[in-house]
Parts: structure tokens; sequence; C-alpha cells
């Protein structure tokens, strides 16, 4: 099941003790694991664990990665802050 994340919930979850997480868009990754396995090397990963990699993400990568690699590594959506 998915889960609701806040951006702070995200924030909190920025190195591999406390596990990488990271935001795509609206959903949330754990990229823990993946790091290691990253073709571009687990330092950028952790560059921008606990945060929106959105921008660095679609500068690099299409449609196709994230089908391919979001059934093992997506656990939820984040919920915007509320706005006014």
């Amino acid at each position: 099941m998915s889960q609701t994340f806040s951006p702070a919930d995200v924030a909190s979850h920025n190195n591999a003790e406390k596990g990488m997480y990271i935001i795509v868009d609206t959903n949330v990754y754990d990229v823990t694991k993946f790091a290691d396995e990253h073709p571009g090397g687990a330092k950028i990963l952790k560059r921008v664990a606990g945060k929106d990699a959105s921008k660095q993400f679609w500068k690099y990568h299409n449609e196709t990665v994230l089908k391919k690699y979001s059934p093992k590594l997506k656990i939820g959506e984040v919920k915007d802050a509320a706005k006014l």
C-alpha cells in the first residue's frame, strides 16, 4: 500500500542510515538500496536524498525509467503543504 508523506517526512530521510527518499513529481521513492545500483553512481542519489529531485531526474531520464523502477522503488506520494 502507498503511504502519504509530507515534505518534512521526506526531508528526514536524507542519508543511508535513516533511508534515502526522493520526490519525483508527486511520488516518493526509497532509493536507499538502489543507490549502489544507480548507473550514475550513489553520490548523485545521496546529493538529492530528502529532496524533490524532479528537475534533476527529468534532465537525465525519461518516462521509461519510471515505468521500469517505479514498482520496485515507489513507496507513496507527497502531500503538499496547505495552500492559502
